[in-house]
């Protein structure tokens, strides 16, 4: 299992539109400096009221395969 941890700060009101679907993937920079992109839907997960705030650990399989992902 891989991962790749990344600071998020989406406000409630711009993840409106991950969860629409006007918005269907997320770019972010890794603490390790590579840009990430992966599915706004996996936000889902970590959403809260004033959106999605934070450092959090994306894991990965071996062929690049979501598995999960965890605020730290």
């Amino acid at each position: 299992m891989q991962q790749i941890v990344v600071d998020l700060s989406i406000n409630a009101h711009e993840y409106q539109r991950y969860y629409s679907g006007q918005v269907r993937v997320v770019v972010a920079r890794s603490l390790d400096g590579r840009t990430v992109r992966f599915p706004a839907s996996v936000l889902q997960q970590v959403v809260s009221y004033d959106g999605v705030q934070g450092r959090f650990a994306i894991r990965f399989t071996g062929d690049g395969k979501f598995h999960s992902i965890e605020r730290l």
